[in-house]
């Protein structure tokens, strides 16, 4: 009985023709041993099974049997491989290179393979550094390595790096197609792909995973048993998902997760290849995509079918969905219940798209003006506040503070009348006095009616109330001063500011009483009118006047927002009511923030705090012999 021989080692390529997915790395090698420019030494790097070691072998085998000499002779005692995972020692490396002061007794070049060079100790890599760069003219070194970024710069800056890639699974399926060939088996192309998806670009993988499957058939291989032996999900049963999701058969889907879940698949196994179908499905909505598609032809055709039935919309939300299932699947509590949620929301997605309204039907309702736009009213909850009567307040409730503004406008546009028909314009002010008297002011007998009312409404209609009445009492003191100025104008000055009483009898009435406010006035004015967040902020804070700046000291960083926020309106307000003080902008600084000390916590720091503050407690606690425990 002849001994068996894995297809890794039976196929292994003996020629850079043989190589297979490695293209650009074989004619590179190729070209360097025509042209005699060969280095003294390389590194192969790249995964796992994808020929770094072969195309060692190739090279140490070429470049012997280049020179006119036989290219079947063995070479072997000119080939040394050394597993850096085993010998990454200093000694080991000396070694080496007692070995490389031999010249080579057949063939030209005495080739050293360092396999898993990673593995070397720093002191290994330092004791090979000289010898690696001026090595013998007959010695070359070819380094191969998984993990390229272990390896010391200064030994990759004495090489030539050549990274291999991922074999492609077209290359991979054409190679195991081959060997079925020379080994009579029977092989489905949908099983070969599957191998080949499963090696994730090792070809050593894929040849393990072919003679196992070949074990298990009997000579034959079948789509279905590769999907059993090699443990991993059905193309077919995200077919099924992507259907019933699609029409909205949300229990069908959460049932055949419930038996991928039985099966022992992982969660994060259907959410991958969930999310590799929807990707799919995407690509083969464009003919110039659909090349993109790594799958066989049969299931090619499959995906082209499905991707006519659903729509782009339905597709890229899904894709996008499964994709931050997958993120938030490790960090979940509940895994199961996240993938079953996201089924869900792919269950109704379809019906959601259809909901929404298409471009034409927006623009033709947007193009009819005649229709009038019909909004529902807001339906709200049932609250504790809605229970309650409502009070409509008026625009401004009768205090006391606004009886005393119509109680002095009523007497000063008395005097005004009397003083303009001195002077020849009191028929100018009667429409002031006809609406000064519509104002009655607010008589002792009604005050329990207004507390009444305060009383009903709420405290942020009393604010309102009081910023209202506070806004008449400025735009009087303003009428005033514009009056004052008026008298010693010429008439057509005086008719204008005489109209604008008449339609302000209430701030006619004020402006006789009114004067120039101080900066703190006009502080204390300003912030009682604003929310109680800002009046808050201003009303501890310090100013003043600097060369024409109102500066303002801050106590806090975000209280530079809240001064951005009403600088507008702080500076209107300041040209209207304190103009004579001739500020021109407004500026913050940052006052100094005192920190408090830290209060005694722990009894050593009580008894640290009072010896400090009493400096004869320390010599009692001596005398008396007390220590704390």
């Amino acid at each position: 009985m002849d001994q068996f021989i894995v297809s890794a080692r039976k196929y292994r390529p003996t020629t850079f023709e043989d190589v297979v997915g490695q293209r650009q790395v074989a004619e590179t090698l190729m070209h360097e041993i025509n042209n005699n420019k060969l280095a003294q030494a390389f590194l192969f790097t790249g995964p796992r099974g994808v020929g770094k070691t072969t195309c060692a072998r190739i090279l140490a085998k070429v470049i012997n049997a280049q020179d006119g000499g036989d290219p079947n002779q063995d070479y072997a005692f000119n080939i040394f491989e050394l597993d850096a995972a085993s010998n990454n020692s200093v000694e080991d490396i000396r070694h080496l290179i007692d070995q490389v002061r031999i010249p080579p007794q057949v063939g030209r070049y005495k080739v050293y393979i360092i396999d898993e060079v990673h593995m070397l100790s720093t002191a290994g890599f330092n004791a090979f550094l000289k010898t690696l760069e001026e090595p013998p003219s007959y010695a070359i070194f070819i380094l191969a390595t998984t993990e390229k970024h272990k390896i010391l710069p200064t030994i990759l800056s004495r090489c030539q790096v050549f990274n291999f890639n991922r074999i492609e699974t077209k290359d991979m399926v054409e190679h195991l197609k081959g060997i079925a060939q020379k080994e009579n088996i029977e092989a489905s192309e949908d099983a070969l792909h599957l191998i080949a998806r499963k090696a994730d670009g090792g070809l050593r993988d894929a040849l393990s995973m072919f003679d196992q499957l070949v074990s298990f058939g009997g000579g034959k291989i079948t789509y279905e048993s590769a999907v059993d032996i090699l443990s991993v999900l059905d193309l077919d049963t995200f077919f099924d998902v992507a259907n019933l999701l699609s029409s909205s058969n949300i229990g069908d889907a959460l049932l055949i997760y419930d038996g991928i879940i039985k099966k022992g698949f992982d969660g994060s196994t259907f959410l991958g290849g969930l999310a590799s179908h929807f990707r799919n499905l995407a690509v083969s909505k464009e003919t110039k995509t659909q090349t993109l598609l790594d799958v066989s032809e049969s299931f090619k055709s499959k995906y082209l079918e499905q991707s006519s039935a659903l729509s782009f919309a339905f597709i890229l939300n899904g894709l996008n969905m499964v994709s931050e299932a997958e993120e938030k699947y490790k960090q979940s509590r509940n895994p199961r219940l996240l993938v079953e949620l996201m089924l869900m929301k792919l269950g109704h997605l379809n019906a959601f798209i259809q909901s929404i309204p298409s471009l034409e039907e927006v623009k033709k309702k947007v193009g009819q003006p005649s229709e009038a736009v019909k909004v529902a009213p807001l339906k709200r909850s049932a609250s504790i506040v809605e229970d309650k009567p409502k009070v409509e307040a008026p625009e401004i409730l009768p205090t006391p503070e606004v009886d005393v503004v119509r109680q002095a406008a009523q007497q000063n546009t008395i005097e005004d009348v009397k003083t303009s028909n001195a002077t020849g314009n009191g028929d100018r002010l009667d429409g002031a006095l006809q609406q000064a008297n519509k104002t009655p002011a607010l008589q002792p007998k009604d005050s329990d009616k207004v507390e009444t009312n305060r009383l009903k409404v709420s405290s942020f209609e009393e604010f309102k109330r009081k910023k209202s009445a506070l806004q008449t009492a400025e735009l009087a003191s303003e009428l005033a001063a514009n009056q004052a100025n008026g008298e010693r104008e010429d008439g057509n000055e005086q008719d204008a500011l005489d109209s604008s009483a008449a339609e302000s009898p209430i701030n006619a009435g004020l402006a006789s009483n009114s004067s120039k406010k101080t900066l703190d006035e006009f502080w204390v004015d300003f912030y009682q009118t604003q929310t109680p967040r800002v009046l808050t902020c201003l009303k501890g804070l310090k100013y003043g006047i600097e060369e024409g700046q109102l500066v303002i000291t801050l106590n806090a960083s975000h209280q530079d927002g809240i001064i951005e926020e009403i600088r507008p309106l702080m500076m209107q307000a300041i040209k209207k009511q304190v103009a004579h003080l001739k500020i021109q902008s407004i500026q913050t600084v940052m006052g100094k923030i005192e920190v408090q000390e830290r209060r005694p916590y722990t009894d050593k720091e009580k008894l640290d705090y009072l010896v400090k503050k009493h400096p004869g407690l320390a010599e009692a606690l001596e005398s008396l012999h007390l220590r704390l425990p």
